[in-house]
């Protein structure tokens, strides 16, 4: 990864301040991981200073990220050959997290 500019790494302290835990992903070195609660994102550095979402922010399962998927009805979050239910209060907690998230970058994107 590139070195972070004074301007991202005042948004990773105000991400650490508002309860974001900042973590690595060894499979995705070149971007930062935030998490909270049972969720995760990864943060792509971009010019000018800021941030945006690389990928789609997930539920962890075992403390990696995940892919939603839906099969036989159901939606699922999985990791390699583990799944759990995305349940109506873990996808809520991802809706709630991901809206967070995006709130406190989206003044930062200009």
């Amino acid at each position: 990864m590139n070195e972070l500019s004074p301007l991202q790494i005042g948004i990773l302290e105000c991400l650490s301040a508002k309860d974001f835990i900042l973590v690595a992903f060894p499979l995705y070195a070149n971007a930062v991981g935030v998490r909270k609660g049972s969720c995760a994102a990864l943060l792509d550095p971009i010019p000018g200073g800021a941030f945006r979402l690389y990928g789609e922010p997930s539920f962890l399962l075992e403390g990696n990220l995940t892919v939603r998927i839906a099969e036989k009805g159901k939606t699922w979050f999985v990791w390699k050959k583990q799944r759990l239910e995305a349940t109506a209060e873990r996808v809520l907690e991802l809706e709630r997290f991901v809206a967070e998230l995006k709130l406190l970058l989206e003044p930062h994107l200009t």
